[in-house]
């Protein structure tokens, strides 16, 4: 069983150094401050990072049989009253952070199109600040609803640390891609050939990655484009007036 940052090292003879960050935007600023090569950016963030960090997105997990992605949820506890979108007028939506596809943008943009419905106008906001948080604030209804990304409820459903049944779903949107993995794109072509080829290349089989990742469906990595599969991500954006300030 091999770990990913050791294949990395092996396939690029570099030594790998696995880099915590606490936020979306200690990630961002490490990558524009050159002290962060290899990264995987949410759905939302992969924007910010391409046209301010000089990120350049590669691979993307994926189910065995290639298909991506996830779709955004729209959830409510049991016995909240809420039963539709239209019944969330009046009460409190949670938000994950303004960076988020799922936990923010698509559902300010949808609910907008489709309902009618604007933020702080007809219902409240609240930010969690992680998918995580924001499915726990419902079960233990300190929220009356949040947008999800479902893969994260399946995968803490698979945990155990909330069961079936524990919060009701009563939207479900198109499926939008997952995270995107990528490098900075001034790093020496040759390396960067080695790392990608050391992500599609990288065995799943009786890993920890697989055993994190198999719940929702992924076992593998999959070549991308920032052009192509993060097109609607980018229309989602422009509904939403987005614009990058990478002073």
């Amino acid at each position: 069983m091999v770990r990913l940052l050791d294949h990395l090292s092996e396939a690029t003879g570099k030594e790998v150094q696995f880099f915590p960050v606490q936020s979306n935007a200690a990630q961002q600023e490490a990558l524009r401050a050159g002290r962060l090569h290899v990264a995987g950016f949410n759905t939302g963030g992969v924007p910010v990072a391409v046209n301010c960090g000089g990120f350049r997105p590669f691979a993307m997990m994926a189910a065995e049989d290639g298909s991506f992605g996830y779709e955004m949820e729209i959830i409510t506890y049991p016995g909240s009253g809420i039963e539709s979108v239209e019944d969330l007028e009046g009460r409190q939506l949670a938000f994950t952070s303004e960076t988020s596809n799922s936990g923010f943008r698509a559902p300010s943009a949808l609910l907008r199109s489709e309902y009618g419905m604007e933020a702080g106008e007809d219902f409240e906001t609240a930010f969690s600040g992680s998918h995580d948080n924001s499915i726990l604030g419902v079960v233990n209804e300190d929220y009356d609803a949040a947008a999800i990304a479902n893969s994260v409820g399946k995968r803490m459903i698979s945990r155990g640390v909330v069961n079936e049944g524990d919060y009701d779903i009563i939207y479900t949107s198109e499926t939008f891609p997952t995270t995107a993995y990528g490098l900075a794109n001034n790093l020496n072509p040759e390396l960067a050939e080695k790392i990608q080829d050391a992500f599609f290349s990288y065995d799943w089989e009786g890993t920890a990655l697989e055993s994190e990742f198999a719940n929702s469906g992924e076992a593998q990595f999959i070549p991308i484009t920032y052009q192509d599969n993060w097109s609607v991500i980018r229309t989602i954006a422009d509904a939403n007036g987005v614009t990058y300030d990478c002073d």
